[in-house]
């Protein structure tokens, strides 16, 4: 995993240069947001149960073929892996929102998700539908405009923090379908 230090060092080491210039600019800019990308992770994770079985009640509202016999959230453990899936999903999430970075996500997560969703019968449509909710309320939480759930955050524009948060969901709704 790299973070936003560990990805600049890496390329001007790759360039034999000093960090410098539009580098140097990036990282000034990371550290300055950095109280706001802190609350924006704090305000994910520490609503991340809400998230996730919103996403998944609204999933299954959707399809209630899913809860039906047969359906892939049939039985309490297969909910209680769907749960569990959302969770390490959203965790992932959060970890790439804190280090700025995607890698992580992409390497812990997403590498090989779809192959063991097909492996075992999960459909994809619900799985990126859900995913595609845990975004909406994500970033409603980023910009701390989630109904009867405001918390104190940093003062300041939150739209790239939210703009970052959708891009990694729509990575794990890409990687999934």
């Amino acid at each position: 995993m790299l973070d936003g230090f560990s990805r600049v060092v890496m390329n001007a080491d790759a360039k034999a240069a000093y960090v410098g210039g539009s580098d140097l600019t990036a990282l000034k800019t990371f550290i300055s947001e950095g109280n706001k990308r802190l609350d924006a992770v704090n305000s994910i994770v520490s609503n991340a149960s809400c998230i996730v079985s919103d996403a998944v009640s609204g999933m299954i509202c959707e399809n209630p073929g899913l809860i039906a016999p047969g359906g892939n959230c049939y039985t309490n453990r297969r909910m209680a892996a769907c749960l569990r899936d959302g969770e390490i999903i959203l965790r992932y999430i959060s970890y790439a929102l804190l280090a700025g970075d995607a890698s992580v996500l992409e390497d812990r997560c997403l590498n090989g998700l779809k192959e063991t969703y097909i492996a075992l019968g999960v459909p994809t449509n619900s799985s990126v539908r859900a995913v595609s909710i845990m975004k909406a309320a994500a970033v409603a939480f980023v910009t701390n405009t989630a109904p009867k759930r405001k918390i104190d955050v940093s003062s300041g524009d939150c739209s790239a923090l939210s703009s970052e948060v959708s891009t990694y969901c729509d990575r794990v709704s890409s990687a999934i379908s």
